[in-house]
């Protein structure tokens, strides 16, 4: 299996030299006989099992090409967004939050950063750490201490996150449950987004879910667990980080890893993800619980917290919190009720879809609905910042403060029913959800504004929705 993987890797990086990658030892190669991995249609599906360090041997040496590329990426564009450097932020996460990973994830981490090593991209548990916590520290750190380091310093300008819906019950079309999601952010950073990871831990539940290489949790966040849950997430748009933000407890992507980890329902899973919750990343969750049938939506800030559940009908996800605290008091501007604004409009056009194919809700019509361009501003069909599957960079935003033009928005599309939480399955296409593609020389052709992030875009060429299924291991 060790020469299948060195093949596989040659094959996508014809430059790599052999010389990089270190002896394997028989420890090593037979935690790679226990691994896979599978391209298939923009997507990297790999799966790991066995105890902390076996699992993340598997990991990091399997996607140690992506690896290098993502942190080539994220080095440039956290200087470029931020004038700070992107090791600075390697070193506040380690200041903050290495005492935060408790030991079995840090021995993971440790495992992530020798597979890196082993397949020639050296890391160590501080640059993985690093790169797990870019996206709170940057996001949520960095707004409350910006102040410290430049007067005039202020937090990159992001666009909305996410379009999410979950229905069960009534609602589908034979009463199970269906969940969809499509990830919203900035194209450089969702390109490496493309990883669906297959996780059999030695202890808790196997966890299936997208994410960036070297991430040990999801992130986008979108997962499956052997627990029967469902789970996905839109950001909380407007959230105030500079007060609503305790670095002294754990960051989000350890706890949302051991809630789905570790949950064996809606209340455990909520349980695990609030326990010391430090406001980080704050989210309205969707989840469901195939074995109940039961959805939830959990809405989670730094000071207050809300859970809806019910066993018929929907929840949606547009970046706007429903929670009237966290709207008014922990957050500022949400556009909740602006339908100019890319959440208002998406609070508007769910609603409008959601009522439209209530009572046969399945994998088609949510694809459909992820795809979804009519603009209820507008009052047509037409790709913008307001529509579910979103095309900032196709929109001059006249009618809003988004950044016109801007290379953002939907970046892939998933979508999965009781029967794929079952069998640890989902439909997911990479590039956005409507499968129009992005062009970077075209793009950039008509919008020179952005050349300086061109060596970190890539093209993303239009993709079929494909059905990802578990991979055959020697001990299946």
């Amino acid at each position: 299996m060790n020469g299948k993987h060195e093949r596989a890797r040659a094959a996508r990086n014809p430059d790599l030299q052999p010389s990089s990658r270190a002896e394997l030892g028989p420890e090593q190669r037979a935690w790679l006989d226990q691994a896979s991995r599978r391209d298939v249609d923009g997507w990297i599906h790999v799966a790991v099992k066995g105890p902390p360090m076996a699992r993340g041997f598997q990991y990091g040496y399997l996607v140690a090409d992506e690896y290098a590329a993502a942190v080539r990426a994220y080095e440039q564009m956290t200087y470029q967004k931020i004038g700070m450097d992107y090791g600075f932020f390697v070193d506040r996460a380690n200041e903050l939050h290495a005492d935060k990973v408790p030991d079995e994830l840090r021995e993971e981490m440790e495992g992530v950063a020798a597979g890196l090593t082993a397949a020639g991209a050296p890391a160590t548990f501080q640059d993985v750490l690093g790169m797990n916590d870019w996206m709170e520290l940057t996001g949520y750190w960095w707004p409350k201490h910006a102040g410290r380091y430049a007067a005039l310093a202020s937090p990159a300008s992001q666009g909305s996150h996410c379009s999410a819906f979950v229905a069960t019950g009534d609602a589908t079309a034979d009463g199970s449950i269906v969940m969809a999601h499509t990830s919203f952010t900035d194209f450089w950073q969702g390109q490496f987004e493309n990883v669906i990871l297959d996780v059999t831990p030695d202890e808790g539940h196997r966890m299936v879910m997208q994410t960036t290489p070297g991430w040990i949790a999801s992130m986008t966040d979108f997962w499956l667990t052997g627990a029967g849950l469902a789970i996905s997430e839109t950001t909380i748009s407007g959230y105030d980080g500079s007060k609503g933000y305790d670095e002294n407890r754990v960051p989000e992507f350890v706890r949302a890893r051991r809630a789905a980890q570790y949950a064996r329902d809606i209340d455990d899973w909520v349980e695990i993800l609030n326990t010391d919750n430090n406001g980080g990343y704050a989210c309205s969750w969707l989840i469901g619980d195939i074995k109940t049938g039961e959805i939830a939506c959990h809405e989670q800030g730094l000071l207050y917290q809300s859970l809806s559940r019910k066993t018929d009908g929907y929840f949606w996800g547009d970046n706007a919190p429903r929670d009237p605290r966290i709207r008014n008091l922990e957050c500022g501007p949400t556009g909740f009720d602006d339908v100019r604004s890319p959440n208002g409009a998406r609070e508007v056009r769910w609603q409008q879809l959601l009522a439209e194919h209530d009572g046969h809700i399945d994998t088609d019509s949510a694809r459909r609905m992820l795809a979804d361009t009519f603009d209820p501003y507008l009052g047509r069909d037409q790709p913008s910042a307001r529509t579910i599957c979103a095309h900032y960079d196709a929109d001059p935003c006249q009618f809003n403060d988004v950044t016109a033009f801007s290379p953002h928005g939907s970046v892939d599309g998933k979508v999965v029913t009781s029967a794929d939480v079952e069998s640890m399955s989902l439909w997911a296409r990479f590039g956005r959800a409507d499968g129009v593609e992005f062009v970077v020389g075209d793009f950039l052709g008509t919008h020179p504004q952005w050349n300086w992030q061109r060596d970190c875009l890539q093209d993303r060429p239009r993709q079929p929705w494909t059905h990802i299924r578990p991979a055959a291991t020697p001990d299946d």
